[in-house]
Order: C-alpha cells, then structure tokens, then sequence
C-alpha cells in the first residue's frame, strides 16, 4: 500500500462538475493505492500513521489537532516505468480488490477520530491542491518489513 501525504491549506475532489470531497479546513491530501498483496492489518497500520505522523505545523500530527483528510484513490501510484515510455499499472490491484481495502482506509481513519471526505473511486476525478509547505510525505507499506 502506497499514500502519498500531502500537507494542504486546501484541497478537493470535482467529478461531474460536483464537488464530492473537500478539506473544510487546513488538513491532509492522502492519495492511496492498493497493490495485490495489501489486507486490512496493512490498511490498518497505513491510517494509523497517517494520523499520527508529524507533518503539521509545530510538528503536529493529524490527530494533535484534529486535521480533516481527504482521501482519494490513485493506482497510478503502482506506475512501473523502467521499460520504453507507456506505464504498466500490473502491480496496482484491481478495482474488486482496491476498493473495498480503500473504503477499509477511510474507515480505520475514521475509528481514531478523523474527519474523512473522499472522492469517487474509479472515477475522472478533478484534485485541486494548495499544498502548504509544501510538504509531500510517501508511505509505503512495502518499507516496514513485517507488519505485525
């Protein structure tokens, strides 16, 4: 599993013409991709640092003060570009799999107290960004060795 955290003033999701996801306030852009082998104890841990890590101003987690975040599915994320010029998104997982483990995300997010908007999953999504810092942190689950 892959977030790519970005520290936002503002932030939010167009699909349609609609607005479907916004940060209220100053908060996190998490852009989340699901590779094959991700579950929910990799889930789990991913909205655990999320809303711990210390990113904010004065070295303040999500959860120091209450930051919203706006979650927003990317399996491009998994983009292998080592051959020729055209991606391969073979290690992104599909929809069936991603999805479900995304909305887990959102979920576990919410369980410690986040305030969580999301976009559409699957959808052509318009993300508008201030990113304040600017600071842009990548999680990968791939990183921790063992997960327990």
């Amino acid at each position: 599993m892959r977030v790519l955290l970005q520290r936002a003033s503002s932030a939010r999701v167009v699909v349609d013409g609609q607005v479907t996801g916004e940060l209220a306030r100053p908060g996190l852009l998490a852009l989340v991709g699901i590779t094959h082998d991700d579950d929910e104890q990799i889930v789990a841990k991913m909205a655990d640092k999320t809303w711990g890590l210390r990113i904010l101003d004065d070295e303040k987690s999500a959860s120091d003060v209450n930051a919203p975040i706006l979650v927003v599915s990317q399996f491009t994320l998994y983009a292998t570009t080592r051959k020729g010029r055209r991606p391969s998104w073979n290690k992104a997982a599909p929809g069936p799999i991603s999805e479900p483990l995304v909305d887990a995300y959102c979920a576990a997010l919410r369980r410690l107290g986040a305030e969580v908007s999301t976009g559409i999953f699957g959808a052509d999504m318009k993300v508008e960004l201030v990113n304040d810092g600017p600071v842009t942190i990548l999680l990968d689950s791939a990183d921790w060795g063992s997960v327990s």
